[in-house]
Order: structure tokens, then C-alpha cells, then sequence
């Protein structure tokens, strides 16, 4: 019995009418790897003169075949959330381990990690007074020696994580501050 494929969903449902068109316009964003060999011959053998306005005319002519672009991001100006991360803290009330001030989660909203949180973090205090936060990480064991691999990693420039953890650091001042407030 021969197969029979089906149409896409568009296709079947005939042409659409107008009130039920909608004009979307993106934001694209494309990050290219400029060592390409197959880029760089375009920029070589085709009149555009830059890089910039080969991508631009690829990505307006077949955005899945182009080879060269390592990530797009689109996004809808029109309908952009807003997006919130809100830092939780649980005190470390039993003292142990010592320095050990309190974890830390992040909880989002908005956006796709709308109704997520991220646990794993802690905020530490050392014995010259200064603070610092761990980031979530799993241990594992190699021949006897125990080892962490992070479970949050920066993709390209560490600056990132630097940026949370100043974030979760003040974040912790202001709980502090609103305790110390409440208890006086």
C-alpha cells in the first residue's frame, strides 16, 4: 500500500484571509564565525565588499542552509516581556558549615524561564570579613580525589558570572538591612 503524505497545515486550509493576517516583524540577531572558509570566499568572489552585507543578503535569501552563522536569536519587538529574576535567600540558621551565611535561588518571571527557579547557590563569609558566592555545582569522584564541575558557566567572557554574583551580594545587603530593620 503506497504512502501517502500529508500536507502541511497551511496548505490544507486554503489561502488565508485577510483578516487574519498579521505583519510580524524581527529582530534578527547573528553571530558568524568569520574564520569560515565559505564565508570568507563570498566576501572574495561576489561584489558585496564586507562581511556584514553578504550575511545580511544570505540570511534575506535562506536563513536555514547559511553554514557560517553559529547561533540567531529573533525576537518580537512588539511583544517583548518583561523579564524578572528575583533572588530568594534561606539562612543558614544551624551554623554549620562554618561561614556559611545563607543559600540563595533565583526565581524568574517572564520570558521562557517564566515559573523557574535556579537553586544552588550559597553566600559565604570569610574570616577577613569579605563575602563571596558559590555557584551551583555537582561533585563527582576520580580515583579518590573529589572534584566539581559547574553547572552555570559563563559562554564566552567570565564578566557574566561576576555581574550575578554582584547581584546576589546586594541582594543579600538589602535582606540584612529589611532584618534589621524588622527586628528594631
Amino acid at each position: 500500500m503506497p504512502v501517502r503524505r500529508r500536507q502541511p497545515l497551511w496548505q490544507q486550509c486554503g489561502p488565508v484571509r485577510p483578516e487574519h493576517q498579521y505583519q510580524l516583524t524581527l529582530t534578527i540577531t547573528v553571530w558568524v564565525d568569520q574564520t569560515d572558509p565559505i564565508l570568507y570566499d563570498r566576501v572574495i568572489n561576489t561584489r558585496h565588499g564586507s562581511i556584514e552585507q553578504v550575511v545580511r543578503d544570505e540570511v534575506q535569501s535562506h536563513l536555514q542552509s547559511v553554514p557560517y552563522i553559529k547561533r540567531v536569536s529573533l525576537t518580537d519587538p512588539q511583544r517583548q516581556e518583561k523579564q524578572t529574576m528575583t533572588v530568594k535567600f534561606l539562612p543558614n540558621d544551624k551554623g554549620n558549615p562554618p561561614g556559611k551565611l545563607a543559600d540563595a535561588e533565583l526565581h524568574f518571571s517572564g520570558g521562557p524561564l517564566d515559573g523557574l527557579k535556579l537553586i544552588g547557590f550559597a553566600i559565604w563569609e570569610r574570616k577577613a570579613g569579605n563575602r563571596n558566592v558559590t555557584f551551583p555545582a555537582r561533585q563527582y569522584t576520580v580515583n579518590g580525589e573529589r572534584r566539581s564541575f559547574a553547572l552555570l558557566r559563563p559562554t564566552m567572557d567570565a564578566s557574566g558570572q561576576d555581574k550575578l554574583r554582584d547581584v546576589i551580594l546586594e541582594a543579600f545587603k538589602e535582606h540584612e538591612a529589611a532584618l534589621a530593620d524588622a527586628s528594631s
